[in-house]
């Protein structure tokens, strides 16, 4: 297996792979062109849940609950804990240093909590509804594997890293511009045919696509305005909003 795909699966999932042999920019890079398909193998565990979850006549809701939490399962809740570190350390203070001390800490407090509880509220709500269908899940599942985008997104030049140590220092600046032009055309490619096949409005994956890299640039870009740069908690925080986002309007369509 390729550096760049250990440091991917490695960083992005709890699956278990070999450590990369060596690492610098250049594989962090690649690794972060990966994350969109790292998604795909997060939505295996999720696709057994969910089949198990039909056999015995789950609810909807009860099958978007157990998807949520496998997702978060099979990302250590990683992405989760940026979230609301991201969340805390906005609120913390106006001033970048104090803000950093914050997100360093890795307590949660009340706008982390409060952040946690909305995003993952919504994404269970707009899941209720796509789970109930196929055609919704299959849009569900596009909108996850979307999401991924926001990642790549945060880590184009541009987006500098916030300090000097730590995951956003390597990843930041680190994927050019038409590297994510090139890897979202791929993405919504694939979502166009994937929802086509489905049933879905064809033009829903592309929607999806949009979706994601206006939630990444969102959250990235007020990130860099308040703290400087981008942390390895920033990269959690775009992922979650970028999916509760893409969920969304998921639902809308279906």
């Amino acid at each position: 297996m390729p550096d760049a795909a250990r440091l991917a699966v490695g960083t992005l999932t709890a699956f278990p792979v070999p450590a990369p042999r060596s690492v610098d920019r250049r594989t962090a890079g690649r690794a972060m062109l990966l994350a969109p398909l790292v998604a795909v193998l997060l939505l295996v565990p999720v696709a057994v849940v969910l089949m198990l979850a039909r056999v015995v006549d789950l609810s909807p809701l009860v099958q978007a609950v157990l998807a949520v939490a496998v997702l978060a399962l099979s990302t250590r809740a990683l992405h989760l804990d940026g979230l609301a570190d991201t969340a805390d350390g906005l609120t913390a203070s106006y001033d970048p240093e104090r803000a950093l001390e914050v997100m360093r800490t890795g307590d949660v407090g009340p706008a982390g909590a409060s952040t946690l509880v909305v995003t993952l509220a919504l994404q269970i709500a707009c899941g209720t509804t796509l789970l109930a269908t196929t055609s919704g899940t299959t849009v569900a599942a596009v909108a996850v594997v979307a999401s991924r985008l926001a990642i790549t997104f945060a880590c184009t030049r541009g987006f500098r890293a916030a300090r000097p140590e730590g995951l956003g220092s390597l990843v930041a600046e680190s994927v050019s511009r038409s590297g994510l032009v090139g890897v979202a055309l791929a993405v919504a490619a694939l979502a166009t045919a994937t929802a086509g096949a489905a049933e879905a409005p064809w033009w829903s994956g592309p929607v999806v696509v949009c979706a994601a890299l206006l939630a990444a640039a969102t959250v990235a870009l007020r990130v860099v305005r308040r703290i400087g740069g981008i942390t390895g908690d920033t990269l959690g925080a775009v992922v979650e909003i970028a999916c509760a986002t893409t969920l969304l309007v998921a639902a809308a369509i279906v």
